[in-house]
């Protein structure tokens, strides 16, 4: 019985430090905002960026980045807009966009909005917790008429992963891709959560084909853009996959490919999470 009590406290010892360094590893995360349009601010802290409505209506906010990071977060809000918080759009199911849903709905009395595979992505984490699954969920998308402006929610497939929503806030004229796009840095794409690099590419030039030139675009990653700043990183994934489909056509291997690279052309898309060795393997496993 001693030794099951010992191992029972090592483990909740171990839990504990872990959650402290998760803790730690946040604590010198800044949560900066800047205005984007209209109603609509951008929030940029560790994760994905942060899409916010504001106004007498409420706050309505595009993804919520890390769990550690939510009261940051609401305290970056509340220097935006004193109004409630009302509603959560998860544009898919990765932790860095949908980590601090539980303390949105239960702390700030949010409703969650997300495409249903969100919900089903996250129901199956082992890990989960019943309060970060999305309250309200939709196969095709949802329209909010919220702060004076009309924001339209639209599921786009297989691309990012499957479970991808973009943002589109039309007489602010600013739209949320998600990480459908990754400003000025090669994209992940999730092969393993139903992500295709050809239907990235595809959602990609779709969504292009819908903005005007004027259009700011919070991406999921990366600075603020814009529609040519959208059009380079699409130049990029289709010159870039075509130097890697044309050597695997032709019976390249995987490390055939990685030894030749891309070129110094592509050198300053490489970044922390996906280099291009990442890159690369990616578009070649994605074919």
């Amino acid at each position: 019985m001693r030794s099951k009590i010992l191992l029972m406290t090592a483990i909740a010892t171990l839990f504990s430090a872990g959650s402290a360094i998760s803790q730690d590893k946040f604590a010198d995360v800044e949560i900066t905002s800047q205005h984007v349009s209209g109603s609509v601010h951008m929030l940029e802290g560790a994760g994905g960026n942060i899409g916010v409505s504001a106004g007498d209506e409420g706050i309505l906010i595009i993804d919520d980045q890390f769990a550690p990071l939510a009261e940051k977060i609401a305290t970056a809000i509340g220097e935006i807009a004193k109004t409630p918080m009302k509603y959560v759009v998860n544009t898919h199911y990765h932790g860095d966009h949908t980590g601090s849903n539980s303390y949105f709905k239960e702390i700030q009395g949010s409703t969650i909005f997300a495409h249903d595979n969100v919900r089903k992505r996250l129901a199956n984490k082992s890990e989960h917790t019943h309060n970060e699954l999305p309250v309200v969920t939709y196969q095709q998308g949802v329209t909010f008429h919220f702060n004076g402006d009309t924001i339209k929610v639209m599921h786009f497939p297989a691309g990012h992963t499957d479970s991808d929503s973009v943002v589109w806030f039309e007489e602010a004229n600013v739209l949320h891709p998600g990480d459908l796009f990754f400003s000025g840095l090669f994209p992940f794409i999730d092969l393993d959560g139903g992500g295709t690099v050809a239907g990235y590419i595809s959602n990609v030039k779709k969504l292009i084909s819908m903005l005007k030139e004027d259009t700011k675009i919070i991406p999921g990653h990366g600075k603020l853009s814009n529609k040519a700043g959208y059009q380079q990183a699409l130049n990029m994934m289709e010159e870039t996959a075509a130097i890697v489909w044309q050597q695997k056509s032709k019976g390249a291997s995987l490390d055939d490919v990685l030894k030749k690279g891309l070129g110094e052309k592509y050198k300053s898309w490489s970044w922390s999470f996906i280099n291009e060795e990442k890159w690369i393997t990616t578009l070649y496993n994605g074919q």
